[in-house]
């Protein structure tokens, strides 16, 4: 008898499609379910520098476009964001600069994360979401992508599969 309400137990939690990435009385993001971004298309891009996991100095210049991701490594909607990253062609544009900020992160799990994840990227640490509270109110991961200005271009919430192929470069 046990046994069978453990099996049933597990099988719904199986089978409600939730996401641990934000609290599991939350559906998918939906226009007005409370998701809010607080920077828009034409917005400039408050952080411009940054400091990152090998203590290497970030700058947002006026060469290149930025892609910002806001994630959470214990997320499984941002471990799956960056695994797609690391299977895209993203990595290989030069003119392109990629930024992870860890919201509630530091940078010894950021560095512990990416010995595993090994992205070639800029990890930044936001362990009280001073930088994700400036852009987001809830929900990760984020992806904002910036242009050579650093105005926004796009935003995302990052919650489906992949949201990097719905990325508009124009």
């Amino acid at each position: 008898m046990k046994t069978t309400i453990k099996m049933l137990l597990l099988s719904t939690v199986l089978t409600t499609g939730f996401s641990d990435c934000k609290a599991s009385n939350e559906a998918l993001p939906q226009e007005d379910d409370g998701y809010q971004t607080y920077i828009h298309t034409g917005d400039t891009f408050e952080h411009l520098q940054f400091t990152d996991i090998k203590n290497q100095a970030v700058r947002f210049d006026a060469k290149h476009k930025k892609l910002v991701i806001l994630f959470a490594t214990w997320c499984s909607d941002s471990q799956r964001l960056l695994s797609e990253l690391k299977q895209s062609e993203l990595l290989t544009q030069a003119e392109l600069t990629i930024v992870a900020i860890g919201r509630e992160e530091t940078n010894t799990t950021l560095e512990q994360f990416n010995e595993t994840m090994q992205l070639p990227i800029h990890f930044i640490a936001d362990p009280n979401r001073d930088i994700y509270n400036t852009y987001a109110n809830k929900g990760i991961p984020r992806v904002i992508l910036l242009d050579e200005r650093n105005q926004v271009m796009q935003t995302l919430i990052g919650e489906q599969p992949n949201t990097l192929s719905k990325l508009n470069w124009n």
